[in-house]
């Protein structure tokens, strides 16, 4: 089981890497597109803001290639800025394309919900509930605490969320559609409860 981690000159893509080896995971930092056939699973991470990270996808032809890796039926895993790119766009700075494999937007915490002063970015451990029984998460509890840092989160249609959080409000913090699977939060981050959604995914 091989896994590419997605190069695109967003994020800390050793970090990543660094968790898959600690779970005994053969894992790859990949910049060429046309090599990520060869792979079984796919992680696509990110830090940063959504249009720059789509323009750096496209101009290096990885935004079609992780739609055919996607298509093909292998498992692709987008973490925090990677998740939100899986999705239809982003009004992150204006309005934004993303790559379309789950059906929904990406928009900005709307601190008019808040019920007190919480400040944006959301930063730090914060709960994630389950829901629809995603494998991303067995072995797991129903709810768990993992490590988040942004300021946009997904909105979409309940079926494909697996997780939520409650900051101010209730937002989607993990999602699946078929082999696409999303986490807001940084399981790299989040210490053993981290690596076991790692280990699952591998083991789809």
């Amino acid at each position: 089981m091989r896994v590419a981690i997605a190069d695109y000159n967003m994020g800390n893509l050793q970090s990543v890497k660094n968790a898959f080896d600690k779970i005994g995971a053969k894992s790859e930092i990949v910049s060429d597109p046309g090599r990520l056939k060869e792979f079984d699973k796919m992680v696509l991470p990110g830090v940063g803001a959504f249009g720059d990270a789509m323009a750096h996808l496209k101009k290096e032809g990885m935004d079609e290639a992780i739609k055919e890796f996607a298509k093909s039926g292998k498992d692709v895993l987008g973490i925090c800025l990677g998740m939100q790119l899986l999705f239809d766009k982003s009004y992150e700075f204006g309005e934004h394309e993303g790559l379309g494999l789950i059906e929904g937007e990406v928009v900005g915490f709307n601190k008019s919900r808040f019920p007190h002063r919480l400040k944006v970015p959301h930063m730090g451990w914060n709960e994630l509930f389950t829901q629809n029984q995603s494998p991303l998460f067995k072995g797991l509890r129903e709810d768990f605490y993992l490590y988040f840092v942004h300021s946009y989160h997904v909105v979409c249609d309940d079926d494909y969320a697996i997780g939520r959080t409650l900051y101010g409000y209730e937002f989607v913090s993990a999602a699946q559609k078929e082999n696409v699977y999303g986490l807001q939060p940084h399981p790299e981050k989040s210490h053993d409860v981290g690596l076991k959604i790692l280990e699952n995914f591998i083991n789809l």
